[in-house]
């Protein structure tokens, strides 16, 4: 815990160091997921984690010995002598430290990129703009400072209560008794995936109501309905229980639709207004970030004062602190009217989805790029179980806890990075490309390091634990650098009109995807798994770069068309 609060220390000050809130370059850059990510479902861990095979100690010594000799050498040849490479090795002695280590080399990369690579562009650069456009540094106007205010400090509440949530999801409805028999790992699996169900089936016409009614009134209806989930928590009956997964679902729709709907309309009712969108996308999910980390820790601390049901009753809280803020801060907007309809509907979204190729590609990346992070959710602890066992034996318990906050500091790493390349100019099209052609790799490394032939490396640097270590950071980073990225480019292409119900419209098929593999993971397992996310991820990098390709085509004919 002292390792874990300092981290978060040099986190937090890196965070809030930069300018948030000050003047800054604008960037004019003209997301629908059920985005849950790490500890929601320890019940697909624990049936992997009872399977993990064990291996002689004498493998487990050749390895730690190979590892300490390694770093020795290496060190000795650097003058770096004894003392630094037996801190080295004690750095990696148990799993604990292993991952407490990272979190601190990840914790310093970050403040490294945050208070030492400042791009100081002099222009701003627009969507439509040539390359040869000069910059120009201009003072964010106050009514910007004040609306993203009024978004983040909304959106962090709502995000915390979500992420309170998530770690103890298996442990609240394990505790459940029915019939005198407690709640096996299949009826888990069944609330779980009512969850899913709901999200995917009832999203659009969620995501409707939202653009007709208000996206105001759609964040309202979320914290109600999720408190009303997380109380359900509280009940003994499979009916209630099942019902609380319903409204859970319902709500998951409105949280990744509804704000940020809201603050696309709200910006976009000021001078430039949209000029600022991509900054305040970095912004939300790299405090999203700490906001996970934070919420973990209390997610622990209220579970040990009233059981598992604890944090789900501290996330209404959150929630109604949330609601009460938006209630008071927020202005309400609804969805422009189009022409042919009075209010937006189902079809009509479905008319312009199809009607505009880069919304239809904009709508691919988030289904698919947002399936293979869910895949990857629901995998990553029994992978990681099992590298541990490998490395270090099959006693050798695993930190949950340390490598979620490794993973979420990856992701902070990752939005600052976005921060940056915005900063500089680089367009979120050909930035968004490399991110998940580097999300694709490592994806890949990953399914191969959980792979069976991957057992026979036994060098420090490529034996599993270090591949799967360094492949999971990498794509926590880019998940990092995705949901800016995606709220930008939606924030672009989507009409203002139909925002909600098309963001939910690509969740159906984002949900279906997962569903299916968690359908088929006994006969998947891990590495098939994985190789289900790898192969969403290539995909999804194929139509990023069509749709960079196309809006590259359409710069160029308009370019042509001035001269």
């Amino acid at each position: 815990m002292v390792h874990l609060a300092g981290h978060m220390i040099v986190l937090i000050l890196a965070f809030f160091s930069g300018d948030a809130f000050s003047s800054s370059p604008v960037m004019q850059r003209n997301r629908v997921g059920d985005v849950k990510i790490p500890f929601k479902n320890h019940l697909i861990s624990t049936s992997y984690m009872l399977k993990t095979r064990t291996i002689s100690r004498d493998r487990v010594n050749t390895i730690q010995s190979n590892m300490a000799l390694h770093m020795s050498s290496i060190l000795s040849m650097r003058g770096g002598g004894g003392t630094l490479s037996t801190m080295v090795t004690c750095l990696a002695s148990t799993p604990s430290s292993l991952f407490h280590s990272c979190l601190g080399g990840l914790a310093l990369s970050t403040v490294l990129l945050k208070f030492f690579l400042n791009f100081q562009p002099s222009s701003i650069t627009t969507s439509d703009a040539s390359s040869s456009s000069k910059l120009v540094k201009v003072e964010k106007p106050n009514s910007i400072k004040s609306l993203q205010l009024r978004f983040l400090i909304v959106f962090w509440l709502l995000r915390c209560a979500d992420w309170l949530q998530g770690p103890y999801f298996y442990e609240v409805y394990a505790t459940k008794v029915f019939h005198g028999q407690p709640a096996s790992l299949t009826l888990i699996s069944q609330l779980f995936l009512t969850g899913f169900a709901s999200t995917a089936l009832l999203g659009p016409f969620v995501g409707r109501a939202t653009d007709v009614y208000g996206r105001k009134r759609g964040t309202l209806a979320f914290a109600l309905l999720y408190s009303l989930g997380a109380a359900s928590t509280k009940s003994p009956l499979l009916g209630m229980l099942l019902l609380g997964r319903v409204l859970s679902g319902i709500g998951t729709s409105l949280l990744f639709s509804a704000p940020e709907s809201w603050l696309v309309g709200e910006a976009l009712q000021y001078e430039k207004g949209g000029d600022y969108l991509g900054e305040t996308f970095g912004l939300a999910y790299a405090g999203d970030s700490l906001v996970a980390i934070l919420a973990g820790q209390m997610a622990g601390a209220a579970a040990g004062i009233r059981g598992p049901s604890g944090p789900f009753e501290l996330s209404i809280g959150f929630l109604g602190i949330g609601a009460l803020l938006a209630s008071f801060l927020w202005k309400e907007n609804v969805a422009e009217k189009t022409v042919s309809s009075k209010n937006p509907s189902i079809a009509d979204a479905w008319t312009v989805v199809r009607s505009d190729k880069k919304i239809l590609l904009a709508g691919a990346v988030q289904s698919l790029f947002e399936a293979a992070m869910y895949i990857f959710v629901l995998q990553w602890p029994p992978a990681i179980s099992k590298a541990i066992s490998t490395a270090f034996g099959s006693s050798a318990a695993t930190p949950y806890g340390a490598v979620f906050s490794c993973f979420m500091a990856s992701c902070l790493l990752g939005s600052t990075i976005f921060g940056k390349l915005t900063q500089a100019g680089v367009s979120t099209e050909s930035f968004c490309s490399i991110m998940l052609t580097l999300a694709t790799v490592a994806m890949g490394l990953a399914s191969w390091a959980s792979s069976s032939s991957a057992s026979i490396l036994t060098n420090a640097w490529t034996q599993p634990l270090s591949i799967l270590v360094a492949s999971f950071f990498a794509f926590e980073a880019c998940v990092g650098m995705y949901f800016p990225s995606i709220g930008t480019l939606r924030s672009k292409y989507i009409p203002d009109s139909h925002r909600s119900v098309i963001m939910n419209i690509f969740g159906i098929p984002l949900n279906a995807m997962v569903v299916g593999v968690f359908l088929s993971i006994k006969r998947l397992g891990v590495h098939g798994a994985l190789l289900c996310s790898t192969t969403a991820l290539t995909l999804a990098t194929l139509s990023m770069f069509t749709l960079s390709r196309i809006v590259g085509d359409q710069k160029g004919d308009k370019e042509h068309n001035i001269k």
